[in-house]
Formats: structure tokens, sequence, C-alpha cells
């Protein structure tokens, strides 16, 4: 069993940067894929970033990419997400997710049907 706490959410203006982070418990953590959903009112859940588990391989989303970072310490058990030039349109909460799975080094999955463990979620909302 695996739980996660997700901290760093808040209100941000348009333009601004935040820093999720995620700690989890539970002795695989680094045999995990570590993910991170979002989900707006009156929306899906979708697919913002992954990390895999072996060699930190980095999947982002197109609505994210080149502003999102997600990065893991396996050491400490955490995973975070930075966020840079933040846009209205990235208000929502945000989930951190993990996946038992381990297909490949590089294997993720931006379906969140093919997460295990989820965090409760914390609230980012971007103000234009």
């Amino acid at each position: 069993q695996v739980q996660l706490v997700e901290s760093g959410g808040g209100l941000v203006q348009a333009g601004g940067s935040l820093r999720l982070s995620c700690a989890a418990s539970g002795r695989s953590f680094s045999s995990y894929v570590m993910g991170w959903f979002r989900q707006a009112p009156g929306k899906e859940r979708e697919f913002v970033a992954a990390i895999s588990w072996s060699r930190g391989s980095r999947y982002y989303a197109d609505s994210v990419k080149g502003r999102f970072t997600i990065s893991r310490d396996n050491a400490k058990n955490t995973v975070a997400l930075q966020m840079n030039s933040l846009k209205p349109e990235d208000t929502a909460v945000y989930y951190c997710a993990a996946d038992r799975a381990s297909y490949s080094s590089t294997y993720y999955s931006s379906s969140w049907t093919s997460y295990d463990y989820w965090g409760q979620g914390t609230q980012i909302t971007v103000s234009s």
C-alpha cells in the first residue's frame, strides 16, 4: 500500500510559478512510475506529466510542455512538479499518482486508469 500526500497548491497570477510536491510512503517508491494529473470543474481528469521509475524518462502533455518540469527523488520518496508561466487554463485540482507497472525502464502511461494510488489532490488557481 502506498500513500501519497500533495502539497504546494495555491493561488497565483498568470505568468507566475508554483512547485507541487508529493510525498510517498512505502518502500517500493523507486519502482513506481509517478504521474501528475489535473481535473478542472466539469472536465475529465487529464494527464499532465509522468516520470519513469528507472532512467527518469519524463513525459508531458502538449499543453504544459516547456512550462512544467517533473522530477523525482527516490532517496526521499518524493516527486515534484515545477510549474512556470502559469495560465488561467491551468486552474484545476492537481493529483499525484503512482503506477506499479514496470514493463520497461522507460514505461509510462498517460491514462489515469493505469495508476494504482492517488493523493487527495491540491487546488491550483491561476488568476488572469
